[in-house]
């Protein structure tokens, strides 16, 4: 069935680019690694800075916890969060992950994917 983005009615011209990364990418927060990637997916959206969505099986879910927060975007639908919880102290960072669990099918290459807010982890780099 088809899923297409309703943002794209009203501004066809917006882009949301989805391209392999060809750089190993990590994720760091309290000195602990949350994601490390040979396969992350960089998103160039019109109007934003690019962004690296980190396949599922590359981040450590086990240190997320879903939060009840969501957002919505017309060009790329719903999207939940999660926050970053280190175990053995009082390290996290709240709503510090995100993703399109069911996106639009123009952004279908982000379904299975986590992003991660710059400001609330302490690296996200090529190491």
């Amino acid at each position: 069935m088809p899923n297409p983005a309703p943002g794209y009615a009203k501004k066809p011209e917006h882009r949301v680019d989805l391209l392999p990364e060809t750089r190993r990418m990590r994720v760091t927060f309290a000195g602990t690694v949350i994601a490390d990637s040979a396969a992350a997916v960089r998103c160039e959206e019109t109007g934003h800075e690019p962004v690296h969505y980190f396949p599922e099986k590359d981040v450590r879910l086990d240190l997320m916890r879903p939060t009840e927060h969501k957002t919505y975007c017309p060009f790329k639908g719903e999207c939940s969060y999660w926050t970053i919880e280190i175990p053995g102290g009082d390290k996290q960072a709240e709503n510090a992950v995100w993703g399109y669990r069911a996106p639009y099918d123009e952004a279908s290459g982000m379904a299975g994917h986590y992003a991660f807010y710059k400001s609330r982890v302490d690296t996200i780099e090529a190491p």
